[in-house]
């Protein structure tokens, strides 16, 4: 199972910024890894650790912005299409992917 943060934080301001750095760095710090600026995941062995790791990020949502949670499957993420402008024979887009920890 993963959990998929998906985030649209302001930068306006110095607070805003720093908001912005401090939770990025809860994120990494928690083990989610960067798919897409502002799209992180991580790894849940089950249902309660992912509602555990999304009352996580909960308690350190900054206060202004928008920030959106989602979970799906393995099998699910791994059927998640990779569109690049062009073909690239080194992007692994089947089961090989699959990190089993």
């Amino acid at each position: 199972m993963r959990v998929m943060v998906f985030f649209d934080l302001p930068t306006i301001t110095d607070k805003n910024r720093h908001d912005y750095r401090k939770f990025r760095q809860f994120l990494v710090q928690e083990g989610f890894i960067m798919m897409q600026e502002s799209v992180y995941t991580k790894i849940a062995l089950n249902t309660s650790v992912a509602d555990g790791i999304m009352q996580q990020v909960r308690n350190h949502k900054p206060p202004e912005g928008l920030v959106q949670m989602l979970t799906i499957t393995e099998k699910q993420f791994q059927k998640m299409e990779l569109v690049v402008g062009e073909e690239h024979k080194d992007v692994i887009d089947n089961d090989e992917r699959l990190i089993i920890l």
